[in-house]
């Protein structure tokens, strides 16, 4: 998922991802497959302080928001079809979806500098 980020947010112009802030699941505490993912892209891990819910406050809500306007926003019939919606609503999300805790805006106005945006 973190290459796939990347590769997404270089598709925007941002090459570097410094950190990536996470829960204190095993995976990624000890997981090589994480670790590799973090060498790859030249991020470090960042875990959040246990017992600290409102760290978390931002992957929860958007986690209610996937489930919400994605994942069960209809019936799928498959889950091939449920995954190709997917990049639909991210974009949609990330793009056009107005976001109260932004006044409104979509998160792609909070991206220093997008591709194309200053030439």
């Amino acid at each position: 998922m973190l290459t796939r980020a990347a590769a997404f947010f270089a598709g925007l112009g941002i090459t570097r991802i410094e950190r990536v802030p996470t829960d204190n699941a095993w995976a990624y505490r000890k997981g090589l497959a994480w670790k590799r993912a973090l060498a790859d892209t030249g991020a470090t891990g960042k875990l959040t302080r246990p017992y600290r819910p409102q760290t978390n406050g931002k992957v929860e809500r958007f986690n209610g928001t996937l489930a919400d306007e994605w994942a069960y926003q209809r019936p799928y019939t498959t889950n091939n079809e449920r995954t190709a919606a997917l990049a639909d609503f991210l974009h949609t999300y990330n793009h056009h979806r107005s976001h109260t805790a932004l006044g409104g805006h979509p998160p792609i106005t909070r991206v220093n500098n997008p591709a194309g945006q200053y030439t």
